[in-house]
């Protein structure tokens, strides 16, 4: 048992989350650019922690998509082309239709439903401001992230929902991927409203039993964010997201 009343399970896999947080924000930050070959002991001294969280960290970022295994062991950074990324939000968009109709067609638990239309009102109300300031987009990106699992969970579908999980954690393809690039924007607020009415309308379907509706819905509502990935990398007013270096192809 540790001094603050962990044992060493415990202590031992806080330290792993710490350096997996720590490491991704390096990565989409760029400190790590793509094709940087990871030093796990430059990295454990750099985190100070010991080479055992590092690993599983290391592991973890594999499964996500930002590091790639290399053959004779260790790890790199990923480089992502504009079309990886546009593929793991049409993805993650095919599957949440997904999870829609099946919510439709079986029937989604009362409790759910009613989580998610709290979760709504709740993003309703930030919305009410004419500005959101930093603090505002820090609780749409927790309210949006909570909306989208309660949609996963109310297919019903484990299967769905695991594969869901490893979709969004695509780099960039999350839900809220885009909000840093909607809050520099002029036409932020816009933006969310719109995202904000589709979820009411898929609810509403869901809740109607309209599978079709619910999936169409759902896949248009992806759409959002390729329209933001395309504003990020092209637009006039281009603020670009952390890491998007990552995301353009040395030439």
């Amino acid at each position: 048992m540790s001094a603050g009343g962990e044992t060493a399970s415990e202590a031992g896999s806080s330290q792993a989350v710490k350096a997996q947080l720590r490491l991704r924000e390096m990565v989409l930050a760029g400190e790590l650019p793509g094709g940087t070959r990871i030093a796990e002991v430059a990295i454990s001294e750099s985190l100070g922690v010991s080479r055992t969280p590092v690993r599983s960290a290391l592991m973890r970022l594999e499964q996500e998509g930002l590091l790639e295994a290399l053959p004779n062991g260790g790890y790199a950074v990923r480089t992502f082309s504009e079309r990886d990324v546009a593929d793991a939000i049409e993805l993650r968009g095919t599957l949440e239709g997904l999870a829609a109709r099946l919510a439709a067609e079986r029937g989604a638990a009362p409790v759910v439903l009613r989580e998610a239309r709290a979760c709504l009102k709740r993003i309703d109300e930030l919305l009410r401001e004419p500005a959101l300031d930093d603090a505002a987009f820090s609780r749409y990106v927790e309210f949006n992230g909570q909306f989208h699992r309660l949609l996963s969970e109310m297919a019903g579908s484990p299967l769905i929902a695991q594969q869901l999980e490893r979709a969004t954690n695509l780099p960039f393809a999350s839900p809220s991927a885009f909000v840093v690039v909607q809050a520099n924007s002029p036409a932020a607020r816009d933006m969310l409203v719109i995202a904000q009415d589709q979820h009411g309308q898929v609810l509403d379907a869901i809740e109607n039993r309209e599978g079709s509706r619910a999936e169409a819905l759902m896949r248009e509502h992806s759409r959002l964010a390729q329209r933001n990935l395309r504003e990020t990398l092209h637009g006039a007013h281009n603020h670009p997201l952390p890491g998007v270096q990552l995301i353009r192809r040395r030439a």
